[in-house]
């Protein structure tokens, strides 16, 4: 049976049976958003804020993620769904240490690695340069590099529609990039790889590739989360899967039965 939402405040469940990648402890996110210029900028308005302890009156804070608790392990591939907002992007944020949270804990083994459609690639190097430095900046040695390149290039299938692979990154398609940066990230084994809707920017052959390299990254111990408005792609690569609403977590369990849960929400 899936796992109803947890009470705010409520400790994240551990099962001492297996080896826990991530634990999400009651975890809250909050932004401040600053909404444009109005009265109230002078130093002794500024001042008298301090000592009131009071916000900005342009200052609005959104919160974006509601005492989320849950605990990843070894081996598994987790989807996370629900509608646009509903904090999907925001917590993996929070899970790879990019975003503090307001309360609560994010505990996790190794460094997660943050792989997402906006991922930074130079722009004005060529792909196969890119494909060097990324690697490189993942802590492979050159040697390894050099060898695992071709691949890397081979797999995004940027070369699928000419010589891709020696042209500026300007030059490509959104999706060709996407496709190059999955690519990289993939050619490396992660204690925790977090992947933001990669696998939704590529055809049909270029998914079923991404999903078998998921796969063997469970089966080398990692955990994956994947965010994707593409139920197909969840349902193909995770096992169990998160549903988000409103920054609250609705439901956890097995994939099958979230996702039916969701689309009757829907």
């Amino acid at each position: 049976m899936a796992e109803q939402t947890q009470p705010a405040g409520n400790a994240a469940v551990v099962d001492s049976g297996r080896i826990p990648t991530v634990v999400v402890d009651d975890v809250h996110v909050i932004y401040r958003i600053h909404k444009g210029a109005t009265g109230g900028h002078s130093p002794v308005a500024a001042l008298k804020r301090i000592a009131s302890r009071t916000n900005a009156p342009n200052v609005r804070e959104v919160h974006a993620v509601k005492g989320v608790s849950f605990t990843a392990y070894q081996g598994e591939a987790i989807g996370l769904i629900g509608s646009n907002g509903s904090g999907k992007s925001t917590l993996l944020r929070a899970v790879a240490g990019l975003l503090p949270p307001a309360r609560g804990t994010v505990y996790t083994k190794g460094q997660p690695s943050l792989l997402g459609v906006n991922a930074a690639l130079l722009n004005d190097l060529s792909g196969e340069r890119n494909v060097v430095l990324g690697c490189l900046a993942m802590g492979m040695q050159p040697e390894e590099v050099k060898r695992l390149a071709p691949e890397i290039i081979e797999f995004s299938g940027i070369n699928e529609r000419g010589d891709f692979a020696s042209l500026p990154m300007r030059t490509y398609s959104s999706g060709m990039g996407a496709r190059l940066r999955f690519a990289i990230a993939a050619a490396k084994k992660h204690d925790v790889l977090l992947i933001d809707e990669a696998l939704a920017t590529g055809d049909h052959k270029f998914r079923a590739r991404s999903e078998q390299r998921v796969r063997e990254l469970r089966a080398s111990a990692g955990t994956v989360f994947l965010v994707s408005h593409s139920l197909t792609s969840i349902r193909d690569t995770c096992e169990r899967t998160i549903w988000l609403e409103g920054g609250v977590l609705k439901m956890d369990g097995p994939t099958a039965e979230v996702c039916a849960a969701y689309e009757s929400h829907k």
